[in-house]
């Protein structure tokens, strides 16, 4: 038995391709019997033809289960699924052979049946059973799809939205051949003959056109429907197409080419200009230009030297680089971008739950108005061959693949278009979020700063400047902090001798104590200087307040129990940090910051970024307070943090966007994760995850406008049944094709900063 796949918690998963499928509510179908399994919870996705099942760990049986339905199934064996792919191309070249032969029949039989039904004097004996046969293939093989699909569908009691076309075409057919055979009907000035005047006599009954030219339609439809849907699952899909299958690795000095899932952390393999770079890695050797479009939508490549950091599916442009690879497979960023995508198509919205229950009763009910229709029309006096076509014609002109297809088409080209920018949208209800949102809080630290400490300044007191920074240097060398990395940056900037440090001592939230040259040095927050009992002067007070009152962060420095002075260190604001927030107040959109600074240096910032207003003095552990309080004042608030102590406010808030870096993606407590190093990225993210809510309501209202006013025409027996299957074809491809026009998304302009603009109180 094939081995199932786990999620990060041990919990059982499987993903199935589903083939088979023709409308939503084929889905809705495999998910109820997928379902009826004990414990298990199952999501089929129609757009993707794809089904994610959770709490079962037998993939026979939900591949069994499945089958039961009517429908065939096979476990996803990796992003280039030989078997999805395969019965994806064998179902568009059955579709395309089909109807290829249905419009080379279908053609000159409306030309045979237009001219002899206009010219009685051409008729011949038989004419009706030449035109008989022409069109018996076009109803038998060349509609076999859906007459296959309703008989599987009946077999489990089921309906769909091949039972209504299977029954138009075989209503139309059956009634052609009963009335040759029969006689049945009788002359009217109602005719349906292309729609257009009377039909003429001895022709008035016959539906074949009707049946002909439904085939075709349908098929025409299906054929582009299921291209295009094919075509936007290629924009997801192309996250997977950047993973090269194999790698030059390094080995004993030499290259060899072997398969990625042979490359082993800790490896180094080659990259040569113009090739991809296989996994996430540091660079050994070389200096190149790495294109990160694909992945960041960043147009311009970066160069990148010795020891930074790559990502698999970059390109280095124009040298040979030397990487080591520090993650393979599920842990790379790639692989964790595609995997966030493909989850966010697995979840529904309220509103494509809705859509769902629709789509349920729709057919049911569109067969039931046929017939009360026919009944209707005959109790009416009207000709049974004109009640019939109006029947016909209400079975047909019914559109529920639309309804079906509105949300998860959309939703498909709006992620792979996001991820294309650096933006991973996790799922439907971040795009319902988003048409939402009025207010969007930044937090300070990580996210409007470079997230890089320097030295801004230092303090004396009976020493050096130089001595301060290299005795604070030598306490801090051994720490990842950022103060500790921009205090050790300073002294070598200076050119200092880094000196030996012993006794080393980490003191939890005030800071780090160590012996210098035979000398007690301790650094850290005033805190700790006072519970030293350390005095400090007028003077280092002075500097202390003012450094605070410009947002920077100050530790002193104390030597043998006398300060020695102070240093003040700053955190740059990103450069395109004051075009960001321009650029989202353009869009009608509250900004406010988020920081731990003093009310003073938080001012101080918002003026300089033009914000609407500021809060600050903020703990970490009271952001999502703060975040609440926006919310009770009524406003949709949107919180943007680096994910690392955002967590609880980023889920407080309704839409969380993370800033990250690295290849931790999918760990953050994030609805939006903007991957690219670049604050415009957040006005990215609002404007995509804007049009792409308005191009689901726009599907959505197609469709059901579609249905709520072609259905009551069709009654009234105003609408041609032939006209009826074209404008049903018709609908489902609209909707995919206007899904599509997502790909055509182009990142936001910043908008120019002005010094004049209007900011907080």
């Amino acid at each position: 038995m094939t081995e199932p796949l786990t999620t990060a918690s041990g919990a059982p998963v499987i993903e199935l391709e589903i083939s088979g499928m023709t409308c939503a509510a084929c889905a809705n179908r495999i998910e109820k019997k997928l379902r009826k399994l004990d414990g298990v919870t199952a999501t089929v996705n129609y757009a993707t033809a794809r089904a994610h099942i959770t709490g079962i760990d037998d993939v026979d049986t939900a591949i069994s289960q499945v089958e039961k339905a009517g429908y065939g199934a096979h476990l996803r064996e990796g992003d280039d699924d030989v078997w999805s792919q395969r019965a994806t191309e064998s179902h568009i070249t059955s579709l395309r052979r089909r109807l290829i032969t249905a419009a080379a029949l279908t053609i000159p039989l409306m030309d045979v049946t237009i001219v002899l039904a206009l010219v009685p004097e051409w008729r011949f004996p038989g004419w009706e059973i030449v035109c008989l046969l022409m069109a018996l293939p076009i109803v038998t093989w060349c509609a076999w799809p859906f007459h296959k699909a309703t008989l599987r569908n009946l077999r489990h009691g089921a309906v769909s939205m091949d039972t209504l076309v299977s029954l138009g075409i075989a209503a139309s057919f059956g009634w052609a051949v009963a009335t040759l055979l029969f006689g049945l009907g009788e002359a009217s000035d109602k005719g349906f003959w292309l729609g257009f005047g009377a039909t003429p006599e001895g022709a008035n009954s016959v539906y074949l056109d009707v049946a002909a030219g439904m085939t075709t339609f349908q098929l025409a439809g299906r054929y582009f429907e299921t291209r295009s849907r094919r075509k936007a699952g290629d924009v997801l899909n192309a996250l997977h197409a950047l993973a090269p299958s194999e790698v030059r690795a390094l080995r004993d000095g030499r290259e060899e080419f072997i398969p990625m899932r042979e490359l082993s952390v800790g490896e180094q393999f080659v990259v040569l200009p113009g090739e991809t770079i296989a996994t996430d890695g540091v660079i050994a050797e070389g200096t190149a230009a790495v294109d990160q479009s694909m992945l960041t939508g960043e147009p311009v490549p970066v160069s990148m030297g010795p020891g930074e950091d790559v990502t698999g599916g970059t390109i280095s442009t124009d040298a040979r680089l030397v990487v080591t690879a520090t993650a393979v497979g599920a842990h790379t960023q790639l692989a964790q971008m595609a995997a966030l995508t493909e989850d966010a198509q697995a979840r529904k919205s309220h509103m494509q739950r809705l859509v769902d229950r629709i789509i349920t009763w729709f057919v049911p009910t569109i067969i039931t108005l046929s017939i009360l229709t026919i009944i209707g029309w005959a109790i009416a006096g009207a000709p049974l061959q004109q009640a019939y076509g109006i029947g016909i014609a209400v079975l047909i002109i019914a559109c529920p693949c639309a309804l079906g297809l509105a949300t998860p088409t959309a939703l498909m080209v709006g992620i792979g278009r996001g991820a294309s920018l650096g933006i991973l949208i996790k799922g439907h209800d971040a795009l319902e979020a988003s048409g939402k949102i009025t207010t969007v809080v930044l937090d300070k630290t990580g996210t409007l700063t470079t997230g890089t400490m320097s030295v801004a300044d230092v303090y004396t007191e009976g020493t050096s400047a130089d001595r301060v920074v290299q005795d604070a240097a030598a306490v801090e060398r051994g720490s990842q902090h950022s103060i500790a990395r921009a205090i050790v940056a300073a002294a070598e900037e200076r050119g200092l001798e880094m000196l030996e440090a012993t006794e080393f001592a980490t003191l939890a939230g005030l800071g780090a104590s160590a012996r210098v040259n035979g000398a007690e040095v301790l650094i850290g927050n005033r805190a700790l200087i006072e519970e030293r009992g350390i005095a400090v002067s007028d003077a280092a007070l002075a500097f202390g307040s003012t450094a605070a009152a410009e947002g920077n962060s100050v530790s002193y420095v104390a030597v043998d129990g006398a300060l020695a002075g102070a240093l003040a260190l700053s955190d740059e604001l990103k450069p395109d940090a004051r075009a960001a927030v321009a650029t989202l107040r353009s869009k009608g959109l509250r900004t406010v910051v988020l920081t731990g600074d003093s009310k003073a240096a938080g001012e101080r910032i918002g003026r300089e970024l033009g914000v609407d207003e500021v809060i600050a003095e903020v703990l970490p552990q009271e952001k999502a307070a703060a975040i609440q309080k926006l919310q009770d004042d009524g406003h949709k608030v949107a919180m943007v943090g680096d994910g690392i102590n955002d967590a609880i406010a980023l889920a407080t808030a309704d839409l969380g966007l993370g800033v990250v870096n690295g290849t931790d993606v999918a760990l953050k407590a994030t609805d939006i994760i903007l991957v690219r190093d670049d604050l415009m990225a957040i006005a990215d993210a609002v404007g995509l995850s804007r049009k792409t809510l308005s191009t689901i309501k726009l599907n959505l209202m197609w469709a059901f406008g579609y249905n709520m006013a072609a259905v009551p025409v069709a009654m009234a027996g105003l609408l041609n049944p032939l006209i009826a299957a074209g404008a049903m074809s018709l609908s489902s491809v609209l909707v995919v094709q206007n899904s599509l026009r997502l790909q055509n998304f182009k990142r936001t302009e910043p908008v120019a900063v002005d010094d004049t603009f209007e900011t907080f109180a």
